[in-house]
């Protein structure tokens, strides 16, 4: 049996009812988000983070499937939502993506197989006999759990709504790649591999498409990702402010 990690995350176990699991305290990020420079997205989502950061499209089969995802940087491995004091900035809409740690969902690999059936898994790290009991002696989800196992199943069926709007996406050819290049201080940072809808392909869309897509409710969606892309003027402020040096394991943190 073969489980993948998600991105950030680095060894995952399915959970089980007698596990132990250290949660993130309050006042901290878990350092596994501060070498995120993406993060992914889910459908419902689109709206709170067009705010704060740029919402793009990526893809890892040649543009055969696409992904939503947040920009959090413009470099590889760096966050500029992390402050000085090792916190997501809290002015900033906090992704589900974070929230849901140190727990996910995947699906198990058997045989070379990819089950359809996904299960919720653990980061291995976070599991200790100091942890905090997910179910009581009978057998019983503590109230604690009951909100955190709502969170992750509901953000999971989010991303397959994403999903959907991503094929959609794809299917109509409405996606074109792009780059953000700048230069500051001497410096120049790209970030490559980013796709955005064609303003010129959705305005040519006959009748038909156009009512699959606000049928579907992608416009709202699409219009919160047009109108994120100037977030990216954004995080080149915010590297000037708050880019720090990012943290190699949790202690550095302390």
């Amino acid at each position: 049996m073969k489980i993948d990690p998600p991105l950030g995350y680095e060894q995952i176990t399915p959970l089980l009812k007698n596990h132990r699991v250290v949660l993130p305290r309050a006042e901290e990020t878990p350092a596994i988000f501060h070498r995120l420079h993406v993060m992914p997205l889910s459908l419902s989502e689109f709206e709170p983070a067009c705010r704060d950061y740029p919402i793009v499209f990526v893809s890892n089969d040649d543009a055969k499937t696409f992904n939503a995802v947040l920009v959090l940087g413009m470099q590889v491995k760096q966050n500029l939502f992390i402050l000085t004091d090792g916190m997501w900035d809290r002015r900033a809409y906090l992704p589900a993506y974070v929230r849901r740690y140190p727990f996910c969902m995947s699906r198990v690999t058997v045989d070379g197989k990819t089950q359809d059936e996904r299960i919720v898994c653990v980061e291995q790290s976070a599991l200790h006999d100091s942890g905090e009991a997910l179910y009581d002696a009978d057998g019983r989800p503590v109230s604690q759990w009951t909100l955190l196992e709502k969170l992750i199943f509901d953000y999971e069926q989010d991303l397959v709504r994403c999903d959907s709007l991503c094929r959609l996406l794809a299917e109509m050819k409405l996606l074109e790649p792009f780059t953000m290049k700048a230069e500051v201080d001497g410096f120049t940072m790209q970030l490559d591999g980013m796709h955005r809808v064609t303003r010129t392909a959705l305005e040519a869309l006959a009748a038909e498409p156009l009512r699959r897509l606000m049928s579907a409710g992608a416009m709202e969606k699409i219009y919160s990702h047009l109108l994120s892309l100037d977030n990216f003027r954004r995080l080149l402020n915010r590297r000037s402010f708050f880019a720090i040096k990012p943290p190699n394991k949790q202690g550095d943190l302390n």
